[in-house]
């Protein structure tokens, strides 16, 4: 089925309520509104490639995905971030099978043709006795449009794509209080961590756009009613920007600065060890210089940027939910760092990351099987007059007064309805 008569199959008028209240269960199960997410969504939005600490040398490469497009991103001898489809010109064979390193070129192991790492088509071997190969012309299919914030590096297959910045719109502001945050900027620690999940690439971004309410129920047994009293009396859902979304807790201006200091949740015991003390508070110390009066209050529990990026602030993670199928989703985190922290300090920090999140982390699995259940139950045959329901809070969000964009309360499902908002929004639009 080509994209037009997959788009005459859709009504995305029946998928979704004006203000996306009522949403059909075939948003996350219908085959037809999953392979036009392709073409529509991922085709043309920008999408998280790689952070630049991964990248720091002439020849780094890593492989990505932008949807299902497999893409070695690599810094080339220019200094540029360059970003190539995994696949030969040849015959279409992947010229790279290793997740992360450093090289010069890529060899097709099929018959050899080489690549530079910006793509470039460089030998072809058989071309040594046929002399007919136009290699200038043959290069690897290269992603058009690369641009960074904060060390994020996105991509997009539109050259015709507003810019990164315009995409951002306000989220640049949560952005930077997360991860502008720290005088040496973060580094990302070691290889992505990737596990395959039965669900919708969907329900984990909407996850980590705003969902506080599943923490009382879900994660009961780690969450204290303390913790949920914490966070109705400060949580806030930002929505900066349409399909855009921050969980937070803004802190008050006279709240002690050691619970506002990022970090301090990390150690599971008690007391925090003193080396670990010290470096997080001069950190935080220097953040409220950095950032302005407001972010450096802003305790950034999660946020998105749509379609599929997210970051988890108090567990020090990126991740990217890839689309495998309708209930098929391969779920990528990278562990970040402060880049001035010491091994002693990042050893003390890391039980926060791989404890409770990642795919043996205690409350990870816990998030999964409920995606993995609702997926089922967005697949039960005959409930096209039963869609799911996401009013709560319905026209409470406003304006704040300190900080961009709307703002709800911690409960508030705002954050859902304009991701499919702009989700629809894109889907009704030509594509290619």
């Amino acid at each position: 089925m080509n994209n037009l008569s997959m788009e005459s199959a859709i009504d995305m008028d029946k998928l979704l309520s004006s203000n996306a209240s009522r949403m059909s269960r075939r948003i996350y199960s219908d085959e037809a509104v999953y392979r036009l997410e392709q073409d529509r969504i991922f085709k043309h939005n920008w999408l998280y490639l790689a952070h630049e600490s991964q990248l720091k040398n002439s020849g780094d490469f890593m492989l990505a995905y932008m949807g299902e497009v497999p893409v070695i991103v690599a810094r080339g001898e220019d200094g540029k971030i360059h970003a190539s489809v995994n696949s030969c010109s040849h015959r279409g064979v992947p010229v790279c099978s290793a997740d992360k390193g450093n090289a010069r070129s890529f060899v097709c192991p099929y018959h050899g043709w080489t690549y530079a790492s910006d793509g470039r088509l460089l030998l072809v071997p058989q071309d040594r006795k046929k002399n007919c190969i136009n290699k200038e012309s043959l290069g690897l299919k290269q992603v058009p449009r690369i641009e960074s914030v904060f060390g994020l590096i996105f991509g997009c297959f539109d050259p015709e794509v507003e810019s990164l910045e315009s995409h951002l719109g306000d989220m640049r502001y949560y952005l930077e209080a997360m991860f502008d945050r720290f005088p040496s900027g973060i580094e990302v620690v070691g290889a992505a961590q990737k596990w395959r999940l039965s669900s919708n690439w969907k329900l984990p971004v909407e996850t980590l756009l705003g969902d506080v309410a599943h923490g009382q129920f879900l994660h009961g047994s780690f969450l204290s009613a303390k913790d949920m009293k914490n966070a109705e009396d400060t949580g806030l859902n930002v929505v900066p920007k349409a399909g855009h979304g921050s969980i937070m807790r803004l802190l008050p201006p006279d709240t002690p600065i050691e619970h506002m200091t990022w970090g301090m949740e990390a150690v599971l015991s008690d007391s925090v060890p003193e080396e670990l003390k010290e470096y997080l508070l001069n950190t935080q110390r220097e953040s409220m210089k950095r950032l302005d009066a407001v972010q450096g209050r802003i305790k950034a529990s999660t946020l998105g940027v749509y379609p599929n990026f997210s970051a988890f602030g108090y567990h020090s993670s990126i991740r990217v939910s890839h689309p495998r199928g309708p209930g098929e989703t391969e779920y990528w985190t990278w562990w970040f760092v402060p880049a001035d922290a010491s091994d002693a300090v990042r050893e003390m920090l890391r039980p926060n990351y791989n404890f409770y999140f990642g795919p043996g982390g205690a409350l990870e699995q816990e998030d999964v099987y409920s995606w993995q259940q609702q997926f089922i139950g967005a697949s039960i045959p005959g409930m096209e007059d039963t869609p799911l329901v996401c009013e709560l809070g319905l026209g409470e969000e406003t304006s704040h007064p300190e900080m961009p964009g709307q703002v709800g309360d911690c409960y508030n499902e705002h954050y859902v309805r304009q991701f499919y908002l702009r989700w629809k929004e894109d889907m009704k639009k030509g594509g290619e």
